[in-house]
């Protein structure tokens, strides 16, 4: 079928902005589909019928007129945070043409003279802000699509509790149009609850000396997480994940996840890693929930419930990690049994029990042993010794 939907961009300056093939396309529509912002900017001499995005949203409307006409408006880039993204998940390629504007992003490093490949470009439109903590770094600048009016001030909040009082702060609203404005701040004085509904807010992360500060390998201290206990303790975290290895895209299975370190630095190995975290215990699942949102993954999705019962209907993951539960019949074997080829199962054992699951498990299905022991300097008298923590056995196997 020949491409019978365009999404054309466009920006603040309207109609008169659009390049000629633009123009075509919304003068040969039967159908223009938009927010009322957009459909205000086009001339009335366009014939094609005008149509609202639904509330909830959703593309129905367009996928039910397929092999007609239609031209869908997007703001600046389609294929950025926007809607032509959405469509291009559902519409073949071949159905489809694209017609883009300047971005919001690209406006915006024009005029701040920043060079866009150096900037981290996020959305909070209609996503948590929790997602930014995994972004908020000393001396970093960041670009964020604000989700309305109020995301400024709530994003100045969320930097004064990292400790990051100091960052510099840019408003930038209806940029490219003839209401074009900037508001210029710092986090801690940031003084308007509400801006133009359509800004971008560019951000110069300053930290202070006490900022809580996230680096990007794993093993973060054990103090950045809430936790009753049930903790991989920092050292052991980072040899987990590195034999984990995630990769982009990649789903995990964090069974008995306990306070969810394991998962949550998992995703933030890369902003597209994935995590399903199960967990039986109540006050641990608002643990993981709470330490998900204070390190920047609010994306983990939390399964309540023990395996392998809650492990069913899962989709199939490219890695598992097992902190507890290596006893229990058939938690390995229904593991096992849904990782993808190629997949990478660790888990952890410290009780005598655990380790002789661990072991017998290897004879049959192969893998590695490994045992960790981690011993710290610590005060005795007036002396130093060494205080061992019991040792961990670690089986890493990968599926062929």
């Amino acid at each position: 079928m020949a491409a019978w939907l365009t999404v054309v961009g466009i920006g603040e300056d309207g109609y008169s902005g659009l390049g000629k093939p633009a123009r075509r396309a919304l003068l040969d529509a039967r159908l223009i589909v938009g927010s009322p912002r957009q459909l205000e900017l086009l001339p009335h001499c366009l014939s094609a019928e005008r149509l609202l995005w639904p509330s909830p949203f959703s593309l129905g409307p367009v996928l039910a007129a397929r092999g007609t006409p239609v031209c869908v408006l997007a703001s600046g880039d389609p294929m950025l945070f926007g809607v032509g993204a959405s469509l291009a998940r559902q519409v073949p390629a071949e159905e489809m043409q694209v017609f883009p504007a300047p971005s919001s992003f690209s406006l915006a490093a024009a005029q701040l003279g920043w060079a866009l490949q150096d900037v981290s470009c996020l959305s909070v439109v209609a996503r948590p802000l929790a997602a930014l903590h995994n972004h908020i770094h000393p001396g970093q600048r960041l670009l964020v699509l604000s989700n309305d009016g109020s995301s400024p001030a709530a994003i100045a909040q969320l930097l004064v509790e990292r400790g990051f009082a100091g960052s510099r702060l840019r408003v930038l609203e209806h940029l490219g149009g003839p209401l074009q404005r900037s508001i210029d701040g710092l986090a801690n004085a940031w003084a308007l609850s509400e801006v133009a509904a359509l800004n971008v807010l560019a951000i110069d992360c300053v930290a202070a000396a006490d900022a809580r500060l996230l680096p990007l390998t794993p093993g973060l201290p054990d103090s950045a997480f809430a936790h009753d206990g049930q903790l991989t303790k920092r050292d052991v975290r980072a040899i987990t994940l590195a034999r984990l290895a995630p990769l982009p895209g990649e789903l995990l299975w964090d069974v008995g996840a306990g306070c969810g370190s394991i998962g949550i630095e998992w995703m933030r190995a890369h902003p597209s890693c994935r995590t399903i975290a199960i967990e039986a215990n109540g006050e641990r699942q608002g643990l993981i929930a709470q330490n998900r949102d204070a390190l920047g993954v609010p994306a983990l999705q939390l399964v309540a419930g023990s395996a392998p019962a809650a492990l069913h209907g899962l989709p199939q993951a490219d890695a598992i990690f097992i902190g507890g539960g290596v006893t229990i019949p058939g938690v390995l074997e229904h593991c096992w049994a849904n990782l993808r080829p190629g997949g990478r199962l660790v888990a952890n054992a410290v009780t005598l029990q655990s380790e002789a699951a661990l072991v017998n498990w290897r004879e049959t299905h192969g893998g590695e042993l490994t045992r960790i022991s981690v011993a710290q300097a610590l005060p005795l008298g007036e002396f130093d010794t060494w205080r061992t923590a019991l040792p961990i056995t670690l089986l890493h196997a990968v599926k062929p």
